[in-house]
């Protein structure tokens, strides 16, 4: 398999088609080594257009779900970010050579230890992979200037929102399947947000997230 043409075309036929023109976000998608963070059994699949199962529930996102989050997030180098759900750790490489700081929580540690490991074996050292529950956010490194949200929640908890600066964003899969939304929140002042959904998507949800009332009959 020839991994350089197998990227390439992933960036010229996935993600370009899909809106993604940031060129900090084409340059970073052709320097962080997307196979070295898939599973070996899926390794020949990491530049597939599709998710790719991690164990756990959990999954990689599809290579352009993930370069529009990256670019509408737009991390900048003083920032301090948090992610949800680490999962391979590729997400949090990528949030990582824009940012500032990245706190990455999983709730697996078979997940976070592995994640921990190819990090280290990349060189990034500005990620923090930390084995806990977030599905509220992660309080003790709070407030963020970004928030990523590396999995699916069925409602957007306001603890979650408070975690963010004024100014700070947030990204994050919202809804239940068939259908999710991507969302993507601004908090503008300390009692303001601003939310626009960008698109439809679905994506493995995390775990403990805040559920929706149901009514029984």
């Amino acid at each position: 398999m020839n991994l350089e043409q197998a990227r390439n075309n992933m960036i010229q036929q996935q993600i370009r088609p899909w809106e993604v023109f940031d060129q900090g976000v084409l340059d970073l998608l052709d320097v962080v080594r997307r196979e070295e963070f898939t599973p070996t059994a899926y390794r020949t699949l990491a530049f597939a257009d599709m998710e790719i199962p991690l164990g756990h529930g959990a999954s990689m996102l599809a290579p352009r779900i993930e370069a529009r989050a990256l670019q509408t997030l737009k991390i900048r180098k003083t920032d301090k970010v948090l992610e949800i759900g680490t999962g391979s750790g590729y997400m949090a490489a990528l949030l990582a050579a824009h940012a500032g700081h990245v706190h990455s929580v999983e709730i697996v540690a078979e997940l976070a230890d592995a994640a921990r490991a190819t990090l280290k074996h990349q060189g990034i050292g500005n990620v923090a992979v930390v084995t806990g529950d977030a599905a509220q956010g992660w309080v003790a490194q709070a407030p963020y200037d970004a928030i990523m949200v590396s999995g699916g929640m069925p409602l957007l908890p306001q603890t979650l929102l408070n975690q963010l600066k004024i100014g700070g964003r947030l990204l994050a899969f919202v809804g239940e399947a068939p259908i999710m939304e991507v969302q993507f929140v601004t908090r503008t002042a300390e009692k303001t947000f601003k939310c626009v959904s960008l698109f439809e998507t679905v994506v493995p949800q995390l775990a403990n997230t805040q559920q929706p009332a149901r009514f029984s009959f």
